[in-house]
C-alpha cells in the first residue's frame, strides 16, 4: 500500500499512513483513528490535507553491478543448462548440472 503524509493546519502535526489509493481522509478524526493517534486538544473535524511526497521508483540493477556486488546471475536455457550472465573471467557462459567445472567460482566472489 501506498504512504501518505497529511497535514493538519490547526495542530502543525504532520502524520504519514498507509492506505489504499481509494481512500480518502479529510478530518483530523479520520487520520487519528486510521494511524491510532490520540485527538489530542484538537476537535475531530478540523480538515486535514494530503501532502505531495516524493514518489518510489524501482530502478532495474544491471548485470554488471550484480557482478560488481559479488552476485552470480543465471538463467535458464534450457533443461539442465543455465546461462551465467555475471560470469567472471575464467568461468564459464553456460552452467551444466551434473558438471561442476561449469558452476560459478563463488570463492572468487565472497570476500570478507
Amino acid at each position: 500500500m501506498p504512504a501518505y503524509e497529511y497535514y493538519c493546519e490547526s495542530n502543525g502535526r504532520r502524520l504519514t499512513v498507509h492506505h489504499p489509493m481509494r481512500v480518502e481522509l479529510h478530518t483530523w478524526g479520520e487520520l487519528c483513528y486510521i494511524t491510532r493517534e490520540s485527538l489530542g486538544d484538537t476537535d475531530a473535524f478540523v480538515p486535514v490535507r494530503r501532502l505531495v511526497s516524493a514518489a518510489y521508483v524501482h530502478v532495474p540493477v544491471g548485470n554488471t553491478v550484480l557482478r560488481e556486488k559479488g552476485f552470480a546471475k543465471l538463467v535458464r536455457r534450457d533443461r539442465g543448462v543455465y546461462e551465467n550472465l555475471t560470469r567472471l573471467e575464467g568461468e564459464a557462459r553456460y552452467m551444466e548440472v551434473g558438471k561442476p567445472a561449469t558452476t560459478p567460482q563463488l570463492h572468487k566472489r565472497i570476500r570478507d
